[in-house]
């Protein structure tokens, strides 16, 4: 059989992959959400916390940030600069951050959106540290969702497993910046936030979940897992660029409902990575740290 040129076979795959990307619909950026969001900024949301953990509530910090970046989508990785092989993406960094009597934990996710076209998320990191240990969780997209778990928990060792790629509820927080109304309403299979399954021990698969959307002082958008006993409510504002202002956590356990809440303090728009000096110490004043 007559070998191929090496040429053609890449051209041939470079092919393939496009027609792949061009099965998914292009997302249309409008000039304002262009020029809040590419302005080579980061924006930073500071919130008050109560989290419930071993059934009490704890007292503490979370923050929201949002920064567009250039996604090299092999390596998946932040790209040093742009170029023909990245890709646009909105990543969100969130953290939670709270004492557990004479311990801290400290909670951070991170997850890659693509902004030039409707598919689902890039990938997924999520890390819990505490004085007992740590646990963390990767997800990649690569055709499918190739997901790596590591614990120090008995049983949650070592894993790595395969999902057929679908709606991510970490993904959501970053689609509701972007178009809240646009949201895919109604029951579907979600994959649940990463951390709240790694802090209940629950399996990383998809439940079955619904989703609503109200409007009032606030759109309101609310995820409900009946399977897992728990509610996400996500409040923002109805107008552009549709800040987060709060959110509550409720855990359902037979008679008992356990709400955590986040309350927006202060919104701070800057390149934080150039503000690494002890001179900017007063900017963590600014959103209230």
């Amino acid at each position: 059989m007559r070998t191929l040129p090496l040429l053609f076979l890449i051209f041939l795959v470079s092919c393939q992959t496009k027609a792949v990307d061009d099965n998914f619909e292009k997302r249309n950026l409008s000039t304002e959400f262009k020029s809040y969001w590419y302005d080579g900024k980061a924006e930073l949301t500071s919130y008050d916390l109560e989290f419930y953990r071993y059934g009490e509530k704890r007292k503490g910090k979370a923050m929201l940030i949002f920064v567009t970046e250039d996604f090299l989508s092999e390596a998946q990785v932040k790209a040093n600069s742009k170029s023909e092989t990245t890709r646009s993406v909105m990543k969100l960094n969130s953290t939670k951050k709270f004492n557990t009597g004479i311990y801290p934990y400290s909670i951070m996710q991170s997850a890659f959106f693509p902004l030039g076209e409707q598919r689902p998320l890039l990938k997924l990191t999520s890390s819990v540290q505490e004085w007992c240990g740590q646990s963390y969780a990767q997800l990649n997209h690569r055709g499918d969702f190739k997901l790596r778990t590591h614990s120090y928990f008995e049983g949650e060792a070592d894993s790595t497993f395969i999902l057929k790629p679908v709606l991510t509820e970490n993904q959501i927080w970053i689609q509701l910046r972007i178009a809240p109304k646009e949201l895919r309403l109604g029951k579907q299979d979600i994959l649940p936030d990463f951390s709240f399954l790694q802090l209940n021990h629950e399996k990383f698969k998809t439940y079955s979940a619904s989703i609503e959307q109200k409007e009032n002082d606030y759109l309101t958008t609310t995820l409900r897992y009946n399977q897992l006993g728990r509610v996400l409510k996500i409040y923002q504002e109805k107008s552009f660029p549709f800040e987060i202002t709060k959110w509550e956590e409720m855990e359902i356990k037979g008679k008992d409902t356990l709400i955590s809440k986040a309350n927006k303090l202060q919104t701070l728009k800057t390149k934080y990575w150039q503000k690494n000096s002890d001179k900017y110490l007063h900017l963590r004043d600014s959103l209230s740290l």
